[in-house]
């Protein structure tokens, strides 16, 4: 097949940032297919030398269209809305000198199926639609979007988008229930969700730094609890600086390492070192490369997934569980969900008290000086990664969702 693959902020393990995309797309190009990519330069400028206008690149037989943009995560909301809004018309304008099969869009930005409807419905192709988080759902449920208009014009494109698409990729069966709410047919949603590259983790030895640039000799023989993410609204990092905390009248061979940024960062190193947490057993660093986190993580005795008390945000597929079971680290996490369930159900880590950081901050010192709950937890893990969310096996099923559309439309 001719695929149009369309994300805004695609990124490769050389960056910082989910690289679902890269690795679909690179595993589409290997399965024989013609892949053309299309995105902007938001999560690519520091590893290119971009000029202005479009740009093209060979990434793992991949054809990669980039448009180079300005981003910020620190950005104010309705900053990025604009930046949205004018992708989606400048990536309309390219794709539709490219002749395809399908067309393929994953959010976000739900702004992105602009230019999937605009080709679908003048080139007369399939279109899948990958939903990553339920916009505007998450963005109202936080504060971020609060015009009616606004928020009833994004309601509208997300029904219409899920109408108008031959299927619906879904990342949780949460995402998934979401958009048959909208009255999508469930047999046109698949469910697939954020998945492991264990190859990728395979090639870093469990505990070695010493590929970093970084020095991390401040983590010593201590244990370590890592947050690799964003600094968000959403994410409500300052819950790490609480167990910080309290882990200090708990246990002394623990400390902490946040690492990313975001709009919420500032604030957090500040309330850190108020609290007097800051460089004793609370650490923070800036973004690193995919490739750095994974050598972090096969460091760390446990991953924080965190959020705030934002159910909306509890369908989410987040990154950062599946690298820790790839890399056989047990995840913890402040929420519910669908994430809480198979996490308990499996073993494979903890789930932690939103409220109570003194209990959070004791069940982790319980768990990681407990052998056999570290030894179950890691097997789980590596199960969990290999068998339910394998990337190979969870690959084959986008491939082969983009198979049926093309071939429903053919016949």
């Amino acid at each position: 097949m001719r695929i149009l693959y369309l994300h805004q902020y695609f990124v490769t393990p050389d960056g910082s940032g989910g690289t679902r995309s890269y690795e679909m797309a690179r595993r589409l190009a290997q399965s024989g297919h013609k892949v053309d990519l299309v995105t902007s330069s938001a999560m690519l400028s520091s590893l290119y030398d971009f000029k202005n206008g479009w740009n093209e690149l060979i990434i793992e037989g991949v054809n990669v269209h980039v448009y180079h943009q300005s981003y910020s995560n620190k950005d104010p909301f309705f900053k990025r809305i604009v930046k949205f809004i004018r992708f989606a018309f400048t990536c309309t304008k390219k794709t539709l000198t490219m002749k395809v099969d399908v067309v393929f869009a994953t959010s976000t930005p739900l702004t992105i199926a602009i230019p999937a409807l605009v080709y679908k419905k003048l080139k007369k192709v399939p279109m899948v639609f990958e939903v990553r988080d339920l916009w505007p759902e998450l963005p109202v449920a936080v504060g971020a979007i609060k015009n009616p208009l606004l928020i009833k014009l994004a309601r509208w494109l997300e029904v219409y988008t899920y109408k108008k698409s031959d299927y619906v990729i879904g990342l949780s069966p949460g995402m998934c229930q979401g958009v048959i709410d909208t009255g999508k047919s469930p047999g046109r949603v698949v469910c697939v969700p954020n998945s492991c590259d264990t190859d990728l983790f395979r090639r870093v030895e469990k505990g070695d730094l010493s590929c970093l640039d970084k020095s991390l000799s401040f983590i010593g023989s201590r244990k370590l609890i890592v947050y690799t993410g964003t600094f968000g609204i959403i994410n409500k990092v300052g819950y790490i600086v609480e167990l910080a905390k309290a882990m200090l009248t708990i246990e002394s061979g623990i400390c902490f390492l946040a690492v990313g940024d975001g709009m919420e960062k500032a604030d957090v190193v500040a309330t850190a070192k108020s609290e007097g947490v800051l460089d004793k057993n609370l650490y923070f660093l800036d973004p690193v490369p995919k490739n750095d986190i994974v050598t972090i993580l096969a460091r760390a005795d446990l991953a924080l997934s965190l959020f705030g008390p934002i159910k909306e945000m509890w369908h989410n597929s987040a990154n950062k569980i599946f690298d820790a079971l790839a890399s056989g680290t047990p995840p913890a996490i402040n929420y519910g969900g669908w994430q809480q369930d198979f996490i308990e159900n499996s073993k494979c880590g903890l789930v932690l008290s939103a409220n109570d950081f003194e209990q959070a901050a004791f069940d982790i010192s319980a768990f990681l000086n407990d052998s056999l709950a570290n030894e179950t937890a890691v097997a789980a893990c590596k199960r969990l990664a290999n068998e339910d969310f394998s990337r190979d096996r969870l690959a084959k099923t986008l491939e082969d969702v983009l198979v049926d559309a093309v071939e429903g439309v053919s016949q």
